[in-house]
């Protein structure tokens, strides 16, 4: 099996962080106070600072509040998808197979819209009420493994494409690893050992 992460990956940048400022031009002054948290919380994860416990402790009010703002966030997203869905890598959604899996951090809505329209069909996200706003479960770190092995048991990840070391964890549990960075992939792991030193 295969497993691809999305952000930075197949996506050309952090689709969640595109979508919030999709929100601040639709609601400027609303949404505008929380970009302080909202940018704090970015730093935390790109610096590998971020915890589970931190989102939903003390940002996990953001898309509550946000998610007030749209009558139809549904609608919201496939909005935004016509006009973002430019930043798909092509070239790495051409190798992708049927069986392939998107694991991703990013909300499991957004995710849906997209892979959908990829025919990506097998989709692991963080689990996200577009209604509430509430966040049910993270897909992120230790708990990316959890939540594959809850739909895929034991399956070997026989490769894994990603291009951060917060999936460190999910990489130590997969055969070979390829770290993308723009459109360029390396192959960091094979056949369970590293060729380089990963930190």
């Amino acid at each position: 099996m295969r497993v691809f992460d999305f952000d930075n990956t197949i996506y050309d940048g952090e689709s969640g962080i595109d979508f919030f400022f999709y929100y601040v031009k639709k609601f400027p002054v609303q949404i505008a106070k929380y970009i302080p948290s909202f940018a704090e919380c970015v730093y935390k994860y790109k610096s590998g600072k971020l915890s589970i416990e931190d989102v939903l402790s003390d940002y996990a009010y953001i898309p509550k509040e946000c998610c007030k703002k749209f009558e139809n966030p549904q609608a919201e997203i496939i909005k935004f998808w016509d006009t973002h869905q430019k930043k798909i890598k092509r070239w790495i959604t051409d190798m992708m197979r049927e069986d392939d899996v998107v694991l991703s951090a990013s909300p499991e809505p957004l995710l849906f819209e997209i892979c959908n329209r990829l025919g990506i069909k097998n989709v692991i996200g963080s689990g996200f009420d577009l209604k509430t706003g509430e966040i049910s479960q993270i897909c992120f770190r230790d708990n990316k493994i959890k939540m594959f092995r809850d739909i895929y048991g034991d399956t070997v990840i026989d490769e894994f494409y990603t291009d951060s070391m917060n999936d460190k964890p999910f990489m130590d549990i997969s055969r070979c690893v390829y770290y993308v960075t723009g459109d360029k992939i390396e192959k960091i792991k094979e056949n369970g050992t590293y060729l380089k030193q990963m930190k």
